[in-house]
Formats: C-alpha cells, structure tokens, sequence
C-alpha cells in the first residue's frame, strides 16, 4: 500500500482523517510499521494526492492531520479495456494489475469460451470490484477509481455497445494469429478487446473485425489473460 486512500467521509471539517479499517490499520501496524510522528502519502477518493502526519494509531484507528491534497493523480491511460471475463482468481489479479496501469474504463463481456458459472462468483460483487480496484490504486499511488461495467451478452455487446465505444477510438482486437503485431507507443484513445482462455472463437473474430476492430498480436507465445493484458497496455501506452 503506497497510498493511504481516504474515502471523502474519512475527512472531519478539523482537517483530521481518521482510519478505522481493518485492512488498512493492518497494513499501517504490519508493514509501515508506522509510528506517531510519521509522514505518509495520503489521497481522497477521486481526489487529490498529498501528505500526512499520524497522531495516534492503535488497532482500532489511525488518525492523520491532512496537509493539503492538491497534487493531481497520475495521468490515466487514454484507453477502455473490454475483457471476456476471466475465472474469479484470475479476474481479481487483473482488475488490480490494470488499475494499477491507469486504465479508468472496463467491460467485462462474455463470451463463447467463458464458463457460464463465472458470472455467478463472488468476486463479481460490487464490494469485491471495488476493493481490487482500490488495492490497484492504492498500488500505484493514484485515486480515480475505474469504472467497471457487466456485458453479459456477446451479441447485444456487438450490437448496441460497441459502435458507441468505437466512435473517437481506435478499436484494437488482440488475438493470437492476427496479421498485425501489437503497436508500440501509441496516444490516441483506444478500445482494447482481449479474449478468454483458449480466445475469441472465429465467429466472434469475424464480427468484432466487421465492426471496425483491427486485429493484432504479441507473437507467437500464448499468454495467461492477466499476462497479455500487462503486455498489451505496456506495449501499447
């Protein structure tokens, strides 16, 4: 945890912020080892970034005095990630991986190859995202939290989302055996599509390219979700 991320509420009018989670208080005791006295980088949710002063921390609080939360978060990546969903251990890593990335806008979409039983997982339930995603920003020191929606059809996905998510972006479709290598270094804003396990099946292929993706790969090596997702946003951003 590089960033003690406050929610708003967190905050009195006294300029005080007050932490009484038990993850965070955890981290701050277990790994910070903080101690009254200490600095630390601190940011609001959707907010700025800034430093703080501990005051006290016990196991059941920590309070800060907040100096200014002016500093602006990292740049996000100008980029929508539309990932067919992973199996649920797989799923929690890339959320925090991507967030971490800087990517502020996923889709989770089904597809032919995904189990219909991951819909049903536990890690799908708001709580559960948005603690990944928290654990991502907290990672990388940033605090706009992604916005994450559920696309649990393919076809009306392809029909009705998809050529609004196209309009002002480059549609990018990464699947192995495609005639283009992945580009390097790109800053125009970007709909990337990646596929499940074992892929997008011909069909799928076949439709999203009719709708105006382009198809590109990372080489001949097939890679874990979570693997070529990294991969992709490195390569590409």
């Amino acid at each position: 945890m590089n960033l003690i991320l406050l929610d708003p509420d967190d905050i009195a009018a006294d300029g005080h912020a007050r932490v009484r989670d038990p993850r965070r208080l955890r981290h701050l005791h277990e790994v910070h080892r903080a101690a009254p006295g200490d600095e630390l980088t601190l940011g609001v949710e959707n907010g700025g970034l800034g430093r703080g002063r501990l005051l006290h921390l016990s196991s059941d609080e920590a309070c800060f005095v907040v100096e200014q939360l002016d500093q602006p978060p990292p740049a996000p990546l100008p980029v929508h990630l539309v990932l067919a969903l992973p199996r649920p251990r797989m799923l929690a890593r890339t959320l925090e991986h991507v967030t971490a990335l800087g990517v502020k806008h996923i889709t989770l979409l089904h597809t032919r190859r995904v189990e219909k039983s991951y819909w049903q997982s536990p890690e799908l339930a708001p709580e559960r995202v948005r603690e990944h995603l928290i654990l991502g920003l907290e990672q990388a020191r940033d605090t706009r939290l992604p916005e994450v929606t559920l696309a649990t059809r393919f076809r009306p996905f392809l029909e009705d989302s998809l050529p609004d998510l196209l309009k002002g972006r480059r549609g990018l479709l990464a699947h192995p055996g495609m005639a283009t290598p992945c580009p390097r270094g790109i800053d125009t804003p970007s709909l990337l599509l990646v596929g499940p396990e074992g892929g997008f099946i011909p069909y799928e292929v076949e439709r999203l390219l009719e709708a105006g993706c382009e198809g590109i790969h990372l080489g001949e090596r097939i890679l874990r979700v979570e693997t070529a997702v990294t991969a992709l946003l490195a390569r590409l951003f």
